[in-house]
């Protein structure tokens, strides 16, 4: 089935920024809608970014809207998540899913992956 491996994460400062990647081996991107979610210490795991390997058709959540950029490269089977201007609450365990959007809500379609670690702290 194929494997999602997220890296990219690390500390930053406030007001600093990350790239994140995902890459995908033994699974091609192309026929999915990828999506970016992220669970912080106490919290449910919640969707933060998606992009349509199709149409590039991008969706944020509002808390990130103007921050982070979710792209892809079709090349290299990856997709990313620019994200500047952090924020203490980004603070996060970051995690890269195939996603659909049913009921109002995104949902993963496949199991986790180790995700990685974005602090944001001065």
């Amino acid at each position: 089935q194929g494997q999602l491996v997220e890296s990219g994460g690390g500390l930053a400062q406030p007001g600093g920024s990350l790239r994140l990647s995902c890459a995908a081996s033994g699974r091609p991107f192309s026929r999915y809608t990828m999506a970016w979610f992220r669970q912080a210490p106490g919290k449910e795991r919640e969707f933060v970014a998606a992009i349509n390997w199709i149409d590039v058709s991008i969706t944020y959540t509002d808390s990130v809207k103007g921050r982070f950029t979710i792209s892809k490269d079709n090349t290299k089977n990856t997709m990313y998540l620019q994200m500047n201007s952090l924020k203490p609450e980004d603070t996060a365990v970051y995690y890269c899913n195939p996603t659909v959007f049913e009921d109002n809500a995104w949902y993963a379609l496949d199991s986790w992956g180790q995700g990685t670690q974005v602090t944001v702290s001065s």
